[in-house]
């Protein structure tokens, strides 16, 4: 399968947005001097200014809901880069949106076991709900729908995920409902984690700050209820039959057996002593001067084609 690059299409086959930057739209809130101080605060976090990188990206997710050339632009000030280089790592991680995103973010799952159980199915139903494809946002700007490769829940498949939380073993008709439920300004609960806020708020969690109001909402937070079972059946299994993994083995005889033959170990010092020449066609460089080889003689160096004899 083949797709322009900068295509949604594209950015589906590859994993990697290669589309420029979209220019900002009227309303879009700037980044204020209170984002400026938030991102400043990333990078003391760092020994390396440039290792804060990513997370202000997320910084500016927070705010703006993409990373708009305005972001950009910040994160290169402030960390002495080019837009260039903040602009490739951006364009790498298919976190960093390359255009407005909308309220919500939701991601289907449609790898193999998600697809097998019916993840291709639901990405296809919310898509004609929506009237949208892959990467683009709903006219209302409620929702903004894309595939997943992978959201590492094979347990729980089919999985959708909502700003990165989980809603799992789902079908069309409850995706469906729930991406309905989101449309209408409700926030219905994850199957397991935090509760839901919405795509700027779970950007504002990544860069290292809390995305709740209040000391109460962040504990409500860290406090919320689970789903385990799927996980947990090889473990109640196991229990129930009593069964056991077999121990490992103590680090004595690990190491006993790990350790090489002596007399094999021997007869190798004896043969490097001895100095056994090199393998035909190969020598080794001068420890100080190098390679006398001439750049280009050799296929695959940067001469112009493979050397002649």
């Amino acid at each position: 399968m083949s797709a322009l690059p900068g295509s949604a299409e594209g950015t589906a086959v590859t994993g990697l947005d290669s589309s420029p930057v979209e220019p900002a739209p009227l309303d879009l809130p700037p980044l204020t001097e209170q984002a400026r101080l938030e991102a400043r605060q990333i990078i003391a976090r760092y020994p390396k200014a440039r290792s804060a990188l990513l997370p202000m990206l997320h910084l500016v997710q927070s705010y703006q809901g993409y990373v708009s050339p305005e972001g950009v632009a910040l994160c290169a000030e402030e960390l002495g880069l080019t837009k260039a280089e903040v602009g490739a790592v951006a364009t790498f991680y298919t976190m960093y949106k390359r255009r407005p995103t909308g309220r919500h973010l939701v991601s289907v799952c449609t790898n193999t076991l998600c697809s097998v159980l019916g993840g291709q199915r639901i990405m296809d139903a919310l898509s004609a709900d929506l009237g949208v494809h892959h990467d683009e946002t709903a006219a209302d700007g409620s929702i903004t729908l894309e595939h997943a490769e992978c959201l590492a829940a094979c347990d729980y498949a089919p999985v959708v995920t909502v700003d990165y939380e989980f809603y799992d073993q789902q079908d069309v008709d409850s995706a469906r409902e729930l991406v309905a439920a989101l449309r209408r300004g409700e926030k219905p609960p994850p199957t397991r984690g935090a509760p839901l806020t919405d795509f700027k708020g779970i950007s504002r969690q990544l860069a290292g700050f809390s995305q709740h109001g209040d000391a109460a909402a962040a504990q409500a937070a860290i406090d919320a209820p689970g789903a385990l079972g799927p996980t947990l059946v090889g473990l109640r299994l196991a229990e129930e039959r009593g069964e056991s993994a077999p121990e490992m083995p103590s680090s004595r005889s690990t190491a006993a057996s790990s350790s090489p033959d002596p007399a094999a170990e021997a007869a190798g010092v004896e043969s490097a002593q001895r100095g056994a020449p090199e393998p035909s066609g190969r020598s080794l460089a001068d420890q100080n001067d190098g390679t006398e080889t001439p750049a280009g003689t050799e296929p695959g160096t940067t001469g112009q084609g493979p050397g002649k004899a």
